[in-house]
């Protein structure tokens, strides 16, 4: 075998061990720690019950579904560092068992993306803090529904990515139907196609501007071209 070929595995599987050893530490990751009495000071002297199985004694029919998702699925097969189980994601709960009504329940929208973001932080989600979902008093749970499998992909609120912004964003849905629209009720695309629901970039857009995100898929429109028309070379949206 030549010596180019060797360097060449050598690059490949260098390049595969770093990968996978990258994604596996991702996976592995301790979570952050959570200060829930700042988050609701009714946790006071609260602890942690470690038992599942108490909670199901009242919430039989929520943990049943719950068990149809991919964090059950994932918590059930490697649980996450620390503490498991439901008082991963709702806290300590000792006085929750003593007394159903002990309000510990997260008001705020902040308080309530402060609990996913324990482990879902980073990537595509770098940007939420800033964002304007964040300021918007968007919480994860607003889009997202851990409880039970409404979707096939990202434990979406609803079925599809359109459906769920539609919601919020009207707007958008009498564009959707207009005469020259992108083909995202025919399934060949959708919002997240073109937006970072997490990030902060200007309209939460993909890339960096409107132009590069335009370009990703419309290749043919990036010049330079010997007759450029100026307002397109600075937006498309123009």
């Amino acid at each position: 075998m030549s010596r180019h070929r060797w360097v060449w595995m050598l690059g490949v599987t260098s390049a595969f061990l770093l990968a996978f050893g990258w994604n596996a530490s991702v996976r592995t990751a301790a979570k952050k720690p959570i200060d829930w009495v700042k988050l609701n000071p009714a946790f006071a002297g609260a602890t942690y019950v470690n038992d599942p199985e108490t909670c199901r004694t009242c919430h039989e029919a929520s943990m049943d579904t719950y068990g149809a998702t991919k964090h059950a699925h994932s918590f059930s097969a490697k649980p996450p560092a620390g503490v498991g189980g439901c008082e991963s994601c709702h806290g300590p709960r000792s006085t929750h068992v003593v007394d159903a009504d002990a309000k510990l329940a997260l008001a705020s929208a902040q308080a309530q993306s402060t609990v996913c973001l324990q482990c879902h932080d980073g990537g595509a989600r770098m940007g939420w803090k800033n964002g304007p979902h964040q300021s918007g008093d968007v919480s994860c749970s607003s889009c997202h529904n851990v409880m039970a499998p409404k979707s096939e992909k990202a434990l979406l609120a609803k079925p599809a990515t359109a459906d769920l912004c539609v919601t919020c964003h009207a707007d958008v849905r009498g564009d959707l139907n207009k005469m020259s629209h992108h083909p995202v009720k025919e399934g060949r695309m959708d919002c997240a196609s073109c937006h970072n629901p997490h990030g902060s970039a200007p309209g939460l857009l993909i890339k960096a501007t409107l132009n590069d995100t335009c370009l990703t898929c419309h290749a043919e429109k990036r010049g330079p071209f010997v007759w450029e028309h100026a307002p397109v070379r600075e937006s498309c949206a123009s």
